[in-house]
């Protein structure tokens, strides 16, 4: 029987970066998956969506190439080629997470299925691994909703659209969250006719409405058909179309696509490892763990999205950083979940941190400060062609950064200034006296703050008593 100090169950981003510390600092470490590393964002998530976003997007510039004074043919998207590119992107990543290079390190990786048989041993196929500490890192899967007929018509997910190899004429898909706008903006971009059916009121709904309704114009100016408010109350085959009937508060409509892809959100995978036998609790949204990760067995930790409450690949990174170490030390560390910023990849992008404008009213009233800056007037996306975004910034009352939201071209990249803002608790004002390189999107924070700068100075005492200044000193 193979004894260490520390086992990590789940190969994902999680289980990947556990091991790595655990073993980077000395303790004899062990690996389990049960499939392949690299998780979901390797072989179903990030990677390949975002391959499959940017060829979408070139061949959407290319069909508006006149806009920027090109002649082009208007572009054509070979599929099969596209999916093709998809999985050679995979592949030329997947050593980064190889068991190979996590073996050079140190760490013993182990393939098979775990199941616990007491607080400090597993059974992995078969095979018996006991260790003193344990991360529980098992992911998360698409969350199906219960909806009449789904399951004896077929869909697809966004873990089994990449067997795809033709595509599809048509396309329904069940929620307007992240994964499903940015699916259906590709798919559309690249020749489907594509609608989108969520029950809540708007796209993305974790947003700030307003952020929210800059992209929802976007998707419907390409073609996108949204039915918002609509709950799918049953799914039939009709002379070979798959037909979803929304129903709404007026009354119901019918939708016929080729497929469905359902993105309705997450669900941890928590069964059949025998938690019962370790005493760890688990409720609907996952394993329940401590501010420091700790579960409710004194042994076991638990990491990424089988914890939540962020299932972002940069949250388990982040998590399995705290995670490993406390596992293995007294002094314990706790996650901060005040500053966790995240991106929408459609085009354009959506990205937030912090608190909207909603949770700042509610929290401070009208002394939340909430100032805005329109990509209109931005040169940089005005060169580009991109002059549909806004930068919004939420203050505490004390003037602060509580939150920051862009929608626009790389709006994953401008946040992080705004990071930074938040988690040190820096005012606008700080932004606004920033040197900022010239013509960029970034540009757009120091636009909003001098905003602020206006605002607050340009009138009453403040602007009286600068002239009184001015006119004393010159």
């Amino acid at each position: 029987m193979e004894r260490y100090d520390l086992a990590v169950i789940g190969g994902g981003t999680a289980g990947l970066v556990s091991a790595a510390v655990s073993a980077g600092i000395g303790a004899k470490t062990a690996l389990v998956e049960q499939h392949r590393l690299g998780g979901e964002c390797l072989w179903t998530g990030c990677v390949p969506s975002k391959a499959l976003i940017r060829s979408a997007s070139v061949l959407h510039a290319l069909r508006h190439a006149a806009d920027y004074g090109l002649e082009a043919d208007g572009g054509r998207a070979d599929f099969a080629g596209v999916m093709e590119r998809v999985h050679a992107i995979i592949a030329r990543i997947e050593p980064h997470d190889s068991p190979e290079r996590f073996r050079g390190m140190g760490v013993d990786v182990i393939q098979g299925r775990a199941r616990f048989l007491s607080p400090e041993q597993a059974e992995v196929d078969g095979r018996r691994v006991h260790a003193k500490r344990w991360i529980l890192a098992t992911g998360s899967r698409t969350a199906i909703p219960p909806v009449p007929g789904l399951e004896d018509v077929g869909y697809l997910t966004h873990e089994t659209l990449w067997e795809l190899r033709a595509l599809p004429e048509s396309l329904l898909v069940i929620g307007a969250g992240p994964i499903g706008l940015e699916m259906a903006q590709a798919f559309s971009r690249l020749g489907s006719r594509v609608t989108v059916a969520d029950s809540a009121g708007q796209v993305l709904p974790r947003e700030d409405p307003e952020i929210a309704a800059i992209l929802r114009r976007q998707l419907e100016r390409e073609g996108i058909t949204l039915h918002l408010g609509a709950t799918i109350s049953r799914i039939r085959v009709e002379d070979g179309a798959k037909v979803a009937t929304l129903a709404f508060p007026a009354g119901e409509t019918e939708v016929r696509a080729a497929d469905i892809l359902v993105a309705t959100g997450r669900r941890p995978n928590v069964e059949e490892m025998g938690l019962d036998v370790l005493g760890v609790e688990a409720a609907q949204d996952g394993i329940v763990v401590d501010p420091s990760l700790r579960t409710s067995a004194s042994n076991v930790w638990a990491a990424g999205d089988v914890v939540g409450p962020y299932r972002f690949t940069h949250v388990a990174d982040y998590q399995a950083r705290i995670a490993a170490p406390n596992a293995l030390f007294p002094l314990r560390r706790k996650v901060d979940y005040r500053v966790v910023p995240w991106c929408t990849y459609t085009e354009p992008e959506v990205a937030r941190v912090g608190l909207a404008e909603a949770e700042a009213r509610e929290r401070w009233g009208g002394r939340a400060g909430v100032f805005r800056y329109s990509h209109d007037s931005l040169d940089r996306a005005l060169c580009d062609g991109e002059p549909e975004g806004l930068t919004k910034i939420v203050l505490d009352p004390k003037g602060r950064i509580a939150g920051a939201h862009v929608v626009g071209p790389r709006a994953g990249e401008t946040i992080h200034e705004a990071v930074l803002a938040v988690r040190h608790r820096l005012k606008l004002s700080d932004l606004s006296g920033m040197i900022h390189v010239y013509p960029t999107y970034p540009e757009s924070l120091k636009r909003t703050a001098d905003a602020y700068l206006r605002a607050r100075y340009s009138g009453g005492l403040a602007r009286r008593a600068a002239g009184l200044a001015v006119r004393w000193f010159v």
